[in-house]
């Protein structure tokens, strides 16, 4: 059993969700510009029509298998509750609602498109131009998506890309507008106006919404799921408590495993003795592992002293075998790093092990 807490992380399926999404986005956003740009006809001889349309239809169907895996290893992550079911209805799924649905929007205004293009000649000129017009509508709405809904949403790398993306999204409908030819300004004041409400728009939204504290918990992401936070503070050289830092202390409990949603729970259970009394209890959620072991995308941890009216809670902040090492803080700003040496007897469930608490950054 001592290989539940062999491996911690997020799983190679975050990893790959969180990338093809923003490959997914280029692409679209690629998809989108040439084909803004590509009837006004001022390429090179060495690049004919029918070569910027091959292009354009190559980068579309290359986004759209980019979407697929992003939506394939989003699902198969079990950090959070979402199916394929949620891929394709719009605004159905437990987690983060309306984001995720405009991502479903997106996907399905994508494969719209495609299936129409595949059977262009027996649907008709007409009537396929109007579908291929979602493409333009798929773009803010995938955008929307990803600042919503996306783990990166505030990571200034992350931010550069959406900003690039939509700074040639802008560019390309002004250069489309500025080179129209005659009888075309009457949907020349709309057009422009559309893309400056639509940045403003996007803009606004994302420094209100996904770069504000606490947008987790206000985008719908399930209780279960978010974390628990401590808000660090300086801490006290004296403090009026029964509690002595730094301690030691012998550990002995148990520790089990059950199913959850999306993944496996383990619980460790262990009564302090020697140096402090007391109890520490630690919650690690993950994803199981083909080796036995979990990859923790969740954790809680709470230890309280027997005498000390406080409760600390905190977090896992490292795993590696048989050492875990947890950051816990209380209501009066006292912060602790806990490193516990474990030993887990497989057979029974039982656990022994020690304990060294410190004030944190000592």
């Amino acid at each position: 059993m001592t290989t539940v807490l062999a491996a911690t992380g997020p799983s190679a399926n975050w990893y790959l969700a969180r990338g093809t999404g923003v490959v997914s986005l280029l692409l679209l956003t690629a998809s989108v510009v040439i084909g803004i740009l590509g009837s006004l006809r001022f390429a090179a001889p060495r690049w004919p029509r029918f070569a910027i349309d091959t292009v354009h239809r190559d980068i579309s169907l290359l986004a759209l298998a980019f979407l697929v895996v992003h939506i394939v290893t989003s699902v198969l992550d079990s950090f959070a509750p979402i199916t394929l079911l949620d891929a394709v209805v719009p605004f159905v799924s437990a987690y983060r609602p309306l984001w995720l649905g405009l991502g479903a929007v997106a996907f399905d205004l994508m494969v719209a498109i495609a299936v129409t293009s595949l059977v262009r000649r027996r649907l008709g000129y007409g009537a396929w131009r109007a579908v291929h017009w979602l493409a333009y509508a798929s773009w803010p709405v995938a955008v929307l998506h990803g600042l919503g809904t996306g783990t990166d949403a505030k990571l200034w790398w992350n931010l550069l890309i959406t900003a690039a993306c939509l700074a040639a999204v802008l560019v390309a409908v002004w250069v489309r507008v500025a080179r129209s030819g005659a009888g075309a300004e009457q949907w020349r004041g709309p057009a422009i106006g559309a893309t400056i409400v639509t940045a403003a728009g996007l803009a606004i939204f994302t420094v209100a919404g996904p770069l504000q504290h606490g947008w987790a918990r206000r985008a719908g992401t399930p209780a279960s799921l978010l974390p628990k936070t401590y808000v660090p503070v300086t801490l006290r050289r004296v403090v009026s408590r029964t509690l002595k830092v730094p301690f030691s202390a012998t550990l002995a409990g148990s520790v089990t495993q059950h199913p959850a949603a999306g993944g496996e729970l383990v619980d460790l259970l262990l009564g302090l003795h020697g140096g402090a009394r007391g109890k520490l209890r630690a919650r690690l959620a993950g994803a199981p592992l083909d080796s036995g072991g979990l990859s923790m995308t969740g954790s809680q941890v709470d230890l309280l002293v027997d005498g000390d009216p406080s409760v600390f809670e905190g977090q896992v902040v490292s795993l590696q075998g048989d050492q875990m090492v947890a950051r816990v803080a209380d209501g009066s700003g006292l912060v602790l790093d806990l490193n516990a040496s474990l030993a887990i007897n497989s057979q029974t469930g039982s656990v022994t092990g020690t304990l060294q608490a410190s004030s944190a950054g000592n």
